[in-house]
């Protein structure tokens, strides 16, 4: 995975996944912290997903947008859909990517809707399997959209045409 430059890209409003208030006791009482997961994207392949953890909710999301920026990474999209089929898997979550037909739209639950939207994917079919725990998911899908096989990539491997790949 090589790195991508936030920079020059003209990233979207980050879209904040979730917000968890995590505490702590301690003699006085209970302490709050709070810990928010962000996916960023500019809508044309390149996303990021990032956490951030801080004593308030408006750093740690700045922080998480933060996180977010230095882990972009590019997705191929061939005609606003992914070209393969592929499982992601992170802990106990599995997370099924399947292309699908124009004007399916996005099939997709909270946390994998966020990344996908972000990523600038228009139709998609998704399957969440075991843990329903959102970090768990979102990270499930971001593996299985970091493992995907560009085609032009695939056919200058094997020395053919992409029309060949996709008969």
């Amino acid at each position: 995975m090589s790195y991508i430059d936030p920079t020059e890209l003209d990233l979207n409003e980050e879209t904040v996944v979730k917000v968890r208030r995590v505490s702590k006791v301690v003699a006085g009482g209970r302490r709050f912290r709070f810990s928010a997961t962000v996916v960023v994207g500019d809508g044309n392949g390149h996303v990021g997903l990032g956490h951030g953890k801080s004593n308030e909710v408006l750093s740690s999301i700045t922080k998480a947008k933060e996180d977010a920026k230095k882990n972009l990474f590019r997705v191929p999209i061939i005609k606003g859909t992914i070209p393969h089929q592929i499982m992601g898997k992170f802990g106990a979550s599995k997370v099924l990517l399947k292309p699908a037909s124009p004007g399916t739209g996005i099939i997709a639950g909270g946390p994998i809707r966020a990344l996908m939207q972000q990523s600038g994917i228009t139709d998609i079919l998704t399957k969440r399997y075991g843990s329903s725990n959102a970090n768990s998911i979102i990270r499930a899908a971001e593996r299985g959209l970091i493992s995907l096989q560009d085609p032009v990539s695939i056919a200058n491997k094997r020395g053919i045409t992409i029309s060949e790949i996709f008969k």
